[in-house]
């Protein structure tokens, strides 16, 4: 006799063959278990036909059109996901609330044979668990936190650590952004951020991987990187670590943002756009001499300007209101691989400690 599913409200305690998640696409991309994979059984077009049809006709007549769109979906699965499945295959299922979704799929697979979990509670259980996570897990760390104006090459030196097998916190590879107003991320064109609940999986995922006993290296970020806020016990042990600061001469830091952010000048209508937002702050005046040398291609000079109108003043008012605890200032004279190893040298001394 075929085994039934298993219900468990705890399923970051097993171990399976795979992930599904059963909901629609949109609620997939919005936030998911990192890892799941994405078979609907009600596409968003379905679910919204087969919602309101419940709410303005009949919950009998939704229930039937929604058994047969569920059926036709299941059946697409088997016939492509599901075929090379072998007898061992253990997946967990999961939807909104652990309801119809979940318990269709797992019923039809539990009768071929496999053995089959379904999250009880679905998403909203393993939301739960996230949010309930990220209040505690964050403060169990010690970390330190490298701190520098803009330009200093700090997110490459902490990948550099990363590397050499150093615990790295890399908020901005997690919230796919690098923390300021032109940090958006670049594929060809501006690549989105995760949703916030995505955010809160994925850095949720990476914590798990920590070991508590040793350091993990952060950097200096504000409370929000894009679009994207940090969760409050994150942020404010954050504030509480000792800093290291990085220090480069401006022109080797306008050098450098230069090679970082080449995108920037074959785009000078992206960073106009951008910039607009700071006219309240700086003036027209202030702003048309930007557009000016945007428009003469002066990628130094507009470069330079922005350290030192804004993006200087805004990072001296935030280190002193947010990482006062500085424990050592390290020199480079500009972000070449040799300095990079001198720093990295120290760092992993200081990691030590």
């Amino acid at each position: 006799m075929p085994p039934s599913p298993i219900y468990t409200q705890q399923p970051w305690t097993e171990t399976y063959s795979e992930i599904i998640d059963v909901r629609s696409p949109s609620e997939y991309a919005e936030d998911r278990i990192p890892g799941a994979i994405n078979l609907p059984v009600l596409d968003d077009t379905e679910r919204a036909e087969v919602g309101t049809i419940y709410k303005q006709i009949n919950p009998f007549k939704a229930r039937k059109i929604g058994a047969a769109l569920v059926a036709k979906n299941i059946s697409q699965h088997l016939q492509q996901h599901f075929a090379d499945k072998g007898k061992d295959y253990r997946p967990l299922v999961y939807c909104w609330r652990g309801g119809q979704r979940s318990n269709s799929m797992a019923a039809v697979l539990a009768q071929i044979g496999w053995r089959v979990t379904v999250l009880e509670g679905g998403y909203k259980t393993y939301r739960a668990y996230v949010r309930q996570q990220l209040e505690q897990l964050p403060t169990q760390f010690t970390y330190k936190v490298l701190c520098g104006f803009t330009g200093s090459g700090k997110t490459l030196i902490l990948r550099r650590l990363q590397q050499r097998g150093i615990q790295v916190l890399d908020l901005e590879a997690i919230a796919n952004h690098r923390g300021s107003l032109l940090g958006e991320e670049w594929q060809l064109q501006p690549t989105p951020q995760p949703s916030q609940k995505y955010f809160e999986s994925l850095l949720l995922q990476q914590l798990h991987k920590f070991n508590r006993d040793r350091v993990v290296w952060i950097e200096s970020e504000s409370n929000k990187i894009g679009k994207i806020y940090l969760p409050l016990p994150l942020w404010q042990k954050m504030k509480q670590s000792q800093c290291i600061e990085i220090q480069l001469p401006i022109d080797s830091r306008v050098a450098f943002l230069l090679r970082e952010y080449s995108y920037l000048e074959t785009h000078s209508e992206f960073l106009k756009t951008k910039l607009a937002k700071l006219k309240s702050r700086y003036g027209k005046q202030k702003l048309n001499y930007w557009f000016q040398l945007i428009d003469a291609r002066k990628g130094e000079d507009i470069v330079k300007e922005l350290l030192l109108f804004h993006y200087d003043p805004t990072y001296s008012c935030s280190i002193q209101r947010d990482y006062a605890n500085v424990e050592k200032s390290l020199f480079m004279s500009d972000v070449s691989d040799i300095n990079i190893e001198h720093v990295l040298n120290k760092l992993l001394s200081l990691s030590e400690d």
